[in-house]
């Protein structure tokens, strides 16, 4: 069978493309959010391509170094990325701002609010749309059956029973499941996120001392990602 040149053009434009995925697909990022507390590690998730694209950009940008976690609940997560909590004073409300766009929900049904999630903030706007910058990491508890069966009555979708023996055996926040995008997961650090979350606070469940983030992303391979941080890739 003849090709003709169009036809030879597309066919090597498709050959470059795929062993150029190919080759991405051995490295990834690795986020680094630094406080006085220790440090945390994460991956964020291709499933969630716009929100991993802001993150990396953000974090490149330096935008979050001097941020604060300026909301802490324990045995359910720790919250940051608020541009107004640069310099804030004790008395300062925060929470409420922004870098000046949302982005659209991606919320997959395989990403849920696990310990250690990190998962993008919003407002109640009905499309479910990101803010721009705020984030959150769930520090989450271990449910019973019982306790399980009431949170995920509580969630927007229905959890697979994969998902619920996670939310038994390792903790989370599975009320939030569908109704927020889930985007990245701590592969190392935890134990900082553990500690923030037990700090004394105001009653707006901002911490008495402020906790400041210095955020940093590294690309490395796949491999020795598995290796340092145990953390294991989908095929």
């Amino acid at each position: 069978m003849k090709l003709n040149r169009l036809t030879l053009l597309t066919v090597f434009c498709l050959i470059a493309l795929n062993t150029f995925a190919q080759k991405k697909s051995k490295k990834d990022y690795v986020v680094t959010i630094a406080t006085d507390e220790g440090k945390m590690r994460l991956i964020l998730f291709d499933e969630t391509p716009k929100h991993k694209a802001n993150f990396i950009k953000l974090s490149k940008d330096k935008f979050y170094n001097g941020l604060l976690f300026h909301r802490i609940i324990k045995d359910f997560m720790i919250q940051g990325g608020d541009p107004n909590s640069r310099n804030a004073k004790p008395e300062d409300m925060l929470g409420r701002g922004d870098n000046g766009y949302k982005i659209p929900a991606e919320i997959e049904p395989n990403l849920f609010h696990r310990k250690g999630a990190l998962a993008a903030a919003r407002d109640n706007n009905p499309k479910k749309e990101s803010s721009g910058c705020q984030f959150y990491i769930v520090e989450g508890r271990k449910w019973s059956k019982s306790e399980l069966d009431k949170q995920a009555s509580r969630a927007a979708r229905k959890l697979t029973d994969a998902q619920k023996k996670v939310y038994e055996t390792e903790g989370g926040t599975p009320h939030l499941d569908g109704a927020y995008t889930v985007f990245g997961q701590v592969i190392d650090g935890m134990a900082v996120v553990d500690a923030m979350s037990a700090k004394p606070k105001d009653e707006r469940d901002r911490p008495d001392k402020d906790i400041k983030m210095k955020v940093s992303v590294k690309k490395m391979k796949k491999k020795k990602i598995t290796k340092k941080y145990g953390y294991v890739f989908a095929s």
